[in-house]
């Protein structure tokens, strides 16, 4: 049986709106994505879930796409997205929800397994570790580590910590920078060539190469990207990288928010994926997941997509998709 179309709606909750791609009917699986994404990275597992019997909802977080953009900093913590996430599940009167997040909103389903227990059968988070320092789960605050780093060379975390330094400087380019980013987190590029730039007077977008091949790529199209552009540049170019660059701003804030309950055991059924060629586990070295393994009781994984970077969504769908449907059908 083919899975239903893709129905949009908007969302209004938390002085926010929301734009919402559902698709299927059954058991609530959200999805949250991270940067650069939007509902739309999720558009290869929506019918796949739909398929197996779900209600596959992906949102346009806010910050991107068709969901409002604030400017406020701190509308970006945790606490607010975590309330967004609820008011999905309101919307649709579910009590329960899987939660499927990437990147950023991996960082989400990790805050929530820890503060919303009850509200979630299971969480998906993908491409991050529990409590990566990097992602805010060490002892140090981080801005101040993202300051350490940056004295030896380029690195992105500390560049976003300016209020609008990084969005002045892709006005114009932003086509040019997505194109960048998306092939410098992939599999055929390597993302950690910035350390080679110095920290001072290099934008972020100088510090990626252009991409080796044109597109279409194996796993985007030109349309692809079109889309991409489209829906960040909706709300003009001053607000295109409103999201994406609150979320690395906000990390102070989320860092203060969770120290009561630091490195909190989780004990929710949890699948954890990423791509072997994904700068992020290079990043994150073999700590956090040794820590994640010691302390997520009931971890599936961690799983290792071979071709993948960091968009294993994209990149590695079907083996996604059949890790994640394995999943949900052991809830």
């Amino acid at each position: 049986m083919p899975p239903s179309e893709i129905e949009h709606l908007q969302l209004e909750a938390n002085g926010v709106s929301l734009h919402l791609a559902c698709q299927g009917d059954g058991p609530l699986v959200v999805m949250c994505h991270g940067y650069p994404g939007l509902w739309y990275s999720w558009r290869h597992q929506m019918p796949a879930l739909a398929r197996a019997g779900y209600r596959a909802v992906a949102l346009d977080m806010r910050g991107y796409g068709r969901s409002s953009r604030p400017q406020a900093v701190e509308a970006y913590g945790l606490d607010h997205l975590s309330a967004d996430v609820l008011a999905v599940l309101e919307h649709f009167g579910e009590h329960q929800a899987v939660l499927l997040g990437h990147d950023f909103g991996a960082n989400l389903a990790w805050y929530m397994a820890v503060y919303y227990p009850q509200r979630l059968r299971g969480i998906a988070p993908l491409c991050v570790p529990y409590d990566m320092e990097l992602a805010g789960g060490g002892d140090m605050l981080p801005s101040e580590l993202y300051a350490a780093i940056a004295e030896n060379h380029f690195f992105h975390m500390h560049y976003y910590q300016a209020p609008g330094l990084a969005e002045s400087h892709l006005v114009g380019r932003e086509r040019e920078f997505l194109e960048r980013l998306f092939w410098a987190l992939s599999a055929k590029e390597e993302l950690l060539n910035w350390e080679n730039f110095p920290s001072e007077g290099i934008h972020y977008i100088d510090a990626l190469a252009p991409p080796a091949e044109p597109l279409p790529w194996s796993w985007l199209s030109k349309e692809d990207m079109d889309y991409y552009e489209q829906e960040y540049l909706a709300a003009g170019p001053a607000k295109a990288f409103a999201g994406g660059a609150n979320a690395y701003r906000v990390m102070d804030y989320n860092w203060r928010l969770t120290r009561d309950r630091a490195h909190a055991e989780i004990t929710l059924p949890t699948l954890w994926v990423g791509g072997e060629k994904d700068p992020v586990v290079t990043l994150a070295g073999d700590g956090p997941f040794d820590h994640m393994q010691s302390k997520v009781s009931d971890l599936r994984g961690p799983t290792l997509l071979p071709g993948a970077g960091h968009f294993i969504q994209q990149e590695q769908p079907e083996m996604l998709n059949d890790l994640l449907l394995e999943f949900l059908a052991s809830l």
